[in-house]
């Protein structure tokens, strides 16, 4: 049995850089303290960097994108140098990187070696593509960790079947969903489709997202959410899939156990077996549907 740690993750105006700093220290001692052995923080946790720019910068969202690129070494450094201190896996809030002349957002991983890899966002929002600008990264990842190996779908992605199942056949057994929604719909939607990958591909899903208001921000102004991890509804495993659920828009830690070989028995002796049948259910969807 493992034990991870999904943020409610409040957005808060920040006094200075070492505001963020003790935040982050604070949060990932808490967790590492109740035992967590892998802790996840939403997507776009980092924008509330951008209440460190001038009033001025802050009210642009795409010159934003531009100020923030200086607090990214930082960033990384901080929870590279956390998650050796306290020996812990840590998926750090997405940062929106700037690539060329493109802005690409990616959740890295930080694990006890201090080694940082990541994760890009594959499929983008109607706000990241017609107003803040930021572009889809091309390739699906998977990646090891002292907890095991995980995916990352960052949460628009996470409503896209293939995605998930891509890191599931490659070894992923527990897919991470980021998120930041701004509505109760959006919220549920990314719920759904977590519910959907754990069903169909018989692996742990996990929801971290951001919460609160922060009014100076045009980007993170209102964020609705709850944690949650989720697993396939089957034989020695939760009834409804749902293992943790966390209370709506409360700041704090969803902490929740994954045990591997349970959701090894499942793909391999279930009431049913999805994982096994998505072969067989691409051979039959081959050809193309009669219209009638």
């Amino acid at each position: 049995m493992t034990r991870i740690a999904l943020a409610q993750y409040p957005v808060e105006f920040l006094a200075e850089w070492s505001s963020f700093e003790r935040k982050i220290e604070g949060l990932v001692a808490e967790a590492a303290d109740a035992g967590a052995r892998l802790l996840v923080f939403p997507e776009y946790g980092a924008m509330e960097l951008a209440s460190l720019l001038p009033a001025e910068w802050r009210k642009d969202v795409r010159r934003q994108l531009v100020e923030l690129q200086p607090f990214l070494d930082g960033f990384l450094a901080l929870h590279a140098r956390l998650a050796r201190r306290h020996q812990v896996s840590i998926v750090a809030s997405s940062f929106p990187v700037r690539i060329g002349e493109r802005f690409r957002n990616r959740a890295y991983v930080a694990t006890p070696d201090e080694r940082l890899r990541f994760q890009e966002k594959l499929m983008m929002t109607r706000f990241e593509t017609e107003a803040w600008g930021v572009s889809a990264g091309d390739a699906v990842r998977v990646f090891n960790t002292p907890v095991g190996r995980i995916g990352i779908s960052l949460c628009y992605d996470i409503e896209f079947p293939l995605i998930a199942r891509r890191q599931a056949e490659a070894g992923a057994r527990l897919i991470l969903a980021p998120s930041c929604t701004d509505t109760l719909a959006g919220h549920h939607r990314v719920h759904v489709g977590a519910r959907a990958r754990a069903l169909e591909s018989q692996v742990y899903v996990g929801v971290a997202p951001t919460v609160g208001a922060a009014a100076w921000s045009p980007a993170i102004d209102v964020n609705v959410g709850r944690a949650a991890l989720y697993c396939p509804p089957d034989r020695g495993l939760p009834d409804d899939g749902t293992l943790a659920l966390g209370a709506l828009d409360v700041p704090g830690w969803v902490m929740a156990e994954i045990d591997l070989e349970a959701v090894a028995a499942v793909r391999n002796d279930g009431q049913v077996l999805n994982d096994r049948d998505w072969p067989r259910h691409f051979a039959i969807a081959a050809p193309p549907a009669e219209i009638l």
